[in-house]
């Protein structure tokens, strides 16, 4: 069974026009064709790699959240702060922070409640 019919189109790939014989014919040659499906699918891994590395970057953010008390640089890291602002708020008495020894250590309540306040 073949077709009469003629359609000019334009290739999505390449961009020339042409003629083709069904109206659903997408590209001008087999070699467009598989140009574009190369380049769909080098758009899908790079796709998959930028949320595997989104992945990869958000989790040390998440394993801070679930901790209950956290370290000067894991409090500088979670509120996107530097270690003197970090310092002049426990000065201030914003942030109330206790030591162990040598370690200074924020309990992540504290952290959320200096949240809940400015609300």
């Amino acid at each position: 069974m073949s077709s009469n019919i003629y359609v000019q189109r334009i290739c999505q790939h390449c961009g020339n026009e042409f003629t083709a014989r069904t109206t659903v014919t997408k590209y001008c040659s087999d070699n467009c064709a598989k140009r574009a499906y190369k380049q769909r699918k080098k758009e899908e891994n790079v796709g998959q790699s930028n949320q595997e590395t989104l992945a990869i970057k958000s989790a040390p953010i998440k394993a801070i959240q679930e901790q209950d008390f956290l370290n000067i640089q894991e409090t500088c890291e979670l509120l996107g702060i530097s270690r003197m602002t970090l310092y002049r708020m426990i000065k201030d008495g914003r942030i109330p922070a206790t030591k162990i020894g040598r370690r200074t250590i924020i309990a992540r309540k504290n952290i959320d409640k200096l949240f809940t306040l400015g609300s």
